[in-house]
């Protein structure tokens, strides 16, 4: 197994210099085409290296999406505290920040109300959220490309929490229509009943929607109406973010 790994980061080396024919990937590991054959294959399979219409491999871009992934989760939190601090300042509300990592959206940064100290929240740093049932999962599905959205959404059981949760794919895509044209998401107490939520997207150095923000509140403290009159400093928060990590225009949502 380790030599089997080995070789695999020896072809994913030489392909970042230079295309690599089989017969080439063969020579240099010393072993037969087939088994270089299979490596290569396994990788492609995974997007650390890619086939030309020649034949040849070239270095993939698997790679470069998980080394910016790791670099945005490190840059991340650490670009988006103050402005999330100064948030919970200015909406007395909870603060949120959420990542997509892999397959689950997760907590990265919370920034708890003193309005809370009766009522915790269920929300924790470092927990997946519920994808379909949380304004921060809806508003990263709503601009992810329609492969990504489909691979995210195959890990996920509709399962009806409330009375308002979206507990089936066709409505939920209906409303991820909305939000991708809107630029915001809600949530209606769709996985806690009591909770009402509004997010936005944030965006990384290539335009794409990494990550969200939203305000939080329990439905005693403010109705969603009221969370949604905090969208423009929400906004303001999410544009400030994407600036930090390189975005150099802001899209512009319309109000409902």
């Amino acid at each position: 197994m380790a030599q089997t790994i080995r070789r695999a980061i020896d072809l994913i080396r030489m392909t970042a210099e230079h295309p690599l024919t089989l017969s080439e990937a063969a020579d240099v590991l010393g072993v037969h085409k087939s088994t270089a054959l299979r490596i290569l294959q396994t990788l492609e399979n995974a997007r650390f290296v890619r086939r030309t219409g020649a034949g040849t491999y070239v270095f993939g871009s698997g790679l470069i999406e998980l080394s910016e992934l790791a670099l945005g989760s490190m840059d991340l939190r650490q670009f988006a505290s103050p402005h999330l601090r100064a948030l919970q300042r200015q909406t007395g509300h909870t603060v949120h920040l959420a990542q997509l990592t892999g397959d689950e959206i997760i907590y990265v940064d919370k920034v708890d109300s003193p309005a809370f100290d009766a009522v915790k929240l269920p929300s924790r740093i470092g927990r997946a959220v519920s994808i379909h049932a949380s304004a921060v999962g809806k508003v990263i599905l709503a601009h992810l490309s329609p492969e990504e959205r489909d691979r995210l959404l195959s890990h996920v059981t509709f399962e009806r929490h409330t009375g308002t949760t979206l507990a089936d794919r066709e409505s939920l895509e209906a409303e991820l229509t909305r939000v991708a044209e809107r630029g915001w998401a809600v949530d209606d107490g769709e996985h806690d009943a009591y909770v009402m939520c509004v997010a936005v997207p944030i965006r990384d150095s290539r335009g794409q929607v990494i990550a969200a923000v939203s305000v939080t509140a329990i439905e005693v403290i403010a109705s969603l109406e009221q969370l949604k009159e905090k969208l423009p400093l929400l906004l303001e928060t999410s544009a400030l973010i994407s600036q930090e990590l390189g975005f150099t225009s802001r899209p512009s949502p319309d109000r409902e």
